[in-house]
């Protein structure tokens, strides 16, 4: 049997990600920067829902070309009747380029969606994107949820290409004789993820759609491990004004990893720690050691408690 074309492929994805949306009066919101896959993402939609999309363009002003690449979306847009806006951050993007960027887009969008009563924020990760992110965190020794990869729903983002190859997005372009820009620090290799990029090309032994089967089933084991965690700490994690108690420690390792970190957020929310600090610390607690994890204080024994650290000099 022939492949179903893309954009059935597309429709049958929207239906699994996003139920309901095909019957009701709900808007889409489309991210677009202007490459093949925004594109491609943006045409497929309008494909599939004419008439129930519009599209957004995240400008960081990082690049010289990236006004003119906002002004071809909205060109395009203009031409196809789809409601276009261009957003730009209000402060410059400085720090970690690649992370501060993608806060900046995100809190964008979704202040955008809001304001135009999008239910849902449509993105165009694609399958190459998925297997160099999972391939990317094996490398820096992730584990069960930094290997799920890219989610295919996020809150109201969704990905509907996470199982089609960038080249079959550049492909549909080329057919329909959709414009697009090309980025280019897509090819610089200071970046991590083009140089993995660069290492999977020609290596067509990965399978897609087979990666993205992994990635769902390592998602669905990360949401098992929560439901478990969140049933132990309705047990065992007590809170009393700035402190936080856990009960009970025997538990298999990735458990009570999970309930370490339950723990220190309640206390800071805001705290992302690494893996092997983690690991560190309950090393230490089982110990029965004193020991840090951001600006919480850690005490390890029998029970396990928790506090803010008090400020340099006080007592």
């Amino acid at each position: 049997m022939a492949e179903e074309p893309l954009a059935d492929r597309f429709r049958n994805s929207l239906k699994k990600l996003a139920p309901g949306f095909a019957g009701s009066g709900d808007l889409m919101g489309v991210a677009v920067s202007g490459g093949p896959d925004s594109m491609a993402l943006l045409a497929l939609a309008q494909h599939v829902h004419n008439g129930r999309i519009c599209a957004a363009t995240v400008d960081h002003g990082l690049r010289p070309e990236s006004a003119d690449e906002a002004t071809m979306v909205t060109q395009y847009c203009a031409a196809h009747r789809i409601p276009h806006a261009i957003l730009t951050p209000s402060q410059p993007i400085t720090g970690n380029i690649q992370s501060a960027a993608r806060t900046a887009r995100y809190r964008l969008l979704q202040e955008w969606a809001a304001a135009h009563h999008c239910t849902w924020i449509a993105t165009a990760h694609h399958g190459d994107d998925q297997l160099e992110t999972m391939l990317m965190r094996l490398a820096r020794g992730a584990g069960i949820d930094g290997l799920s990869g890219v989610r295919a729903v996020n809150g109201n983002i969704i990905r509907p290409l996470l199982e089609v190859r960038k080249a079959d997005l550049i492909a549909y372009c080329e057919a329909h004789g959709i414009p697009y820009t090309h980025d280019p620090s897509n090819a610089d290799h200071d970046f991590d993820r083009v140089r993995m990029r660069t290492a999977l090309d020609g290596l067509d032994m990965l399978d897609v759609r087979a990666a993205n089967n992994s990635a769902r089933a390592l998602a669905q084991a990360g949401a098992a491990l929560d439901w478990m965690v969140a049933r132990e700490a309705a047990l065992n994690v007590s809170r009393q004004h700035d402190a936080v108690t856990l009960r009970n420690t025997d538990y298999p390792a990735e458990i009570l990893r999970r309930l370490l970190l339950h723990c220190v957020q309640l206390l800071a929310p805001e705290l992302q720690s690494r893996g092997d600090t983690v690991t560190r610390t309950i090393a230490a607690l089982q110990a029965g050691e004193k020991t840090m994890i951001g600006d919480i204080l850690c005490e390890g024994g029998a029970v396990w408690k928790f506090r803010p650290a008090p400020p340099r000099g006080g007592k």
